[in-house]
């Protein structure tokens, strides 16, 4: 009977001995598949975009789309090394053909919200401004390519400008 006994703890132990392996994976299996629910939120949602301009001119747009039902972007703007105590806007162009090459062409001034700003500069030709844009009519999940440039507020001539970058919305 004592074997008996101890052959029925052997296999009790034994099946929860397996049951807590097989716990085990299936919380290894929840966590890889909470990683891989964690990697659709890996696209390109923000971006640090840099602009070059003659004469060594740079500028810098942190573009931030946070997890926000509202789908805002924030473009927070800084420029430098430009004409001081003159007036820029910044623009940016897309096109769906996601190849890494930028070539939209119709410049869209941003500002806050559907309204464009100018970004002045001081007399050290530093400017600086927390621009934002409304993307909530773009179903999220699209992709594209974006490029961005500075134009002069009074010439419209380009006096700095981006490479090609991707984005998808958030």
């Amino acid at each position: 009977m004592t074997k008996n006994i101890l052959s029925s703890l052997a296999i009790l132990l034994c099946l929860f001995s397996c049951k807590k392996e097989i716990n085990q994976k299936k919380q290894l299996q929840e966590v890889a598949s909470a990683a891989k629910s964690a990697n659709a939120e890996i696209p390109p949602f923000n971006l640090e975009v840099i602009l070059r301009g003659e004469g060594g001119s740079f500028g810098h747009v942190s573009f931030r789309q946070d997890v926000d039902p509202a789908k805002i972007i924030t473009l927070n703007t800084w420029i430098r090394d430009l004409e001081p105590n003159h007036q820029y806007q910044l623009q940016r162009a897309v096109d769906t053909n996601i190849d890494g090459n930028c070539t939209g062409t119709s410049w869209l001034t941003l500002g806050k919200g559907l309204t464009p700003q100018t970004i002045t500069t001081d007399d050290t030709g530093t400017g600086r401004e927390e621009l934002w844009r409304d993307v909530s009519a773009i179903p999220t999940g699209s992709t594209f390519d974006i490029h961005f440039r500075v134009i002069d507020a009074v010439t419209h001539a380009v006096v700095l400008a981006s490479d090609c970058y991707h984005y998808t919305v958030r």
